[in-house]
């Protein structure tokens, strides 16, 4: 792949992705395995007025034998001077980036029950800190090709062919192009989300109803008055900035506890480095009350298990199934890029930014006007050519949303 290419891509990231402010500490997080692209991000965080980039190296092979060889009452511990980094990274206003590589299923073979123990006591540890950033910290997840995970999805050519096809499709992804400048692109594309939304946010729904000849028929709950957003998000601090790249979604958090029927996910979804195939999930009264997989059912019990919210729905959003990440054809097996080329849900966590006022709110407040609260956020895809979504508003109308897969 061109450098050229390669160094759009890594200004996207630090001057739109996150929007690095002058003198900001930004910390990095990357596999080891993407060296070369740690150190053409970080020159473009130092050119777009960074005052220190910390780069923290990751490893899925090491962490691998992390499990197999510590013991679990190792693992779930958090070391002080993790808190520390994390207090310091409040009290700094620090920007993050997380740059994905991973092979779908990295962790395979690591048993579920050590996962989620770990998973579990490491969150509750930490989401004092996490709900200390929410909403003023810029943030961004991004990706880059390792060998692995091209493999994954090219296992018929040679590795670096399927690495250079991987590149390919995330800078089409992205909107990196030879001829056009994508900080403008980007920035352009704000109009279109802002239109989708404007729309959606017009209805008063109540309830999205959701259909597919998957056997998909599930009724979610909205939050009187919050928001639909989508693109990018602004900081309490006033500075906008793209979470996902790339993005598609508009989406909202649906009232907490207010969901009824099945769901069949359209795409695997990999979690914690193991891939789960071929699902489905019943909820009943808000809460995920049944389930199965054909492959992975003991890594989605674990999922739905993390803590009391992990069971319900914290996100529902939008993507047509034209999207650009659709229009590639490829199944990423990454949920980065499969939630962006599908209409997906998320179990866990939910997001305050679409109350209005929330600034204002406490936590409790915010959660008692409906917004799930849960260590966890999985994001998962019900969206194919067949979903058609209904919306149905304060005073009963019925507005078609989504038809075979999109806008309607």
């Amino acid at each position: 792949m061109k450098k050229s290419l390669i160094r759009k891509y890594a200004r996207l990231i630090a001057r739109v992705g996150i929007n690095v402010q002058k003198g900001q500490t930004v910390v990095l997080s990357i596999p080891a395995e993407n060296e070369d692209f740690a150190v053409y991000l970080t020159e473009e965080l130092y050119r777009a007025g960074a005052g220190k980039v910390r780069v923290e190296f990751s490893s899925d092979r090491l962490t691998k034998l992390d499990y197999r060889h510590q013991t679990l009452t190792t693992m779930k511990k958090v070391s002080k001077w993790i808190e520390e980094k994390a207090q310091e990274e409040v009290d700094l206003n620090t920007a993050k980036i997380l740059i994905e590589s991973s092979a779908p299923d990295a962790l395979k073979g690591i048993n579920a029950e050590k996962l989620l123990k770990v998973s579990r006591a490491r969150r509750a540890v930490m989401k004092k800190y996490r709900d200390a950033v929410e909403g003023f910290q810029q943030w961004c997840i991004a990706a880059v090709p390792s060998k692995a995970w091209a493999k994954a999805l090219f296992p018929e050519d040679r590795t670096s062919i399927a690495v250079e096809k991987l590149w390919r499709a995330i800078l089409e992804t992205v909107y990196v192009t030879e001829d056009k400048d994508p900080v403008e692109t980007w920035l352009a594309r704000k109009a279109l989300y802002a239109e989708k939304c404007e729309w959606l946010n017009s209805l008063d729904l109540r309830e999205l109803e959701y259909k597919s000849a998957g056997g998909t028929d599930l009724t979610i709950g909205l939050i009187p008055g919050a928001k639909f957003v989508g693109g990018g998000d602004t900081s309490r601090h006033g500075v906008y900035f793209v979470p996902n790249l790339p993005t598609e979604e508009i989406f909202t958090s649906p009232m907490s506890g207010k969901a009824e029927g099945t769901v069949y996910a359209t795409k695997p979804l990999s979690w914690s480095g193991s891939l789960i195939e071929n699902f489905s999930v019943t909820f009943r009264d808000g809460k995920a009350v049944s389930w199965q997989a054909e492959k992975g059912e003991d890594m989605l019990k674990t999922i739905v298990s993390i803590d009391e919210g992990a069971a319900r729905l914290g996100e529902v959003a939008i993507v047509p199934v034209s999207s650009p990440v659709g229009a590639t054809g490829i199944l990423f097996k990454n949920t980065l890029f499969d939630e962006n080329a599908s209409c997906h849900l998320a179990l866990g966590h939910g997001f305050p930014e679409v109350i209005n006022g929330c600034e204002n709110m406490s936590k409790e407040e915010i959660t008692n006007a409906g917004v799930n609260d849960s260590l966890s956020h999985v994001d998962f895809m019900v969206g194919d050519g067949t979903l058609c979504i209904t919306g149905i508003t304060g005073d009963g109308k019925r507005v078609p949303v989504l038809v075979n897969g999109e806008w309607a």
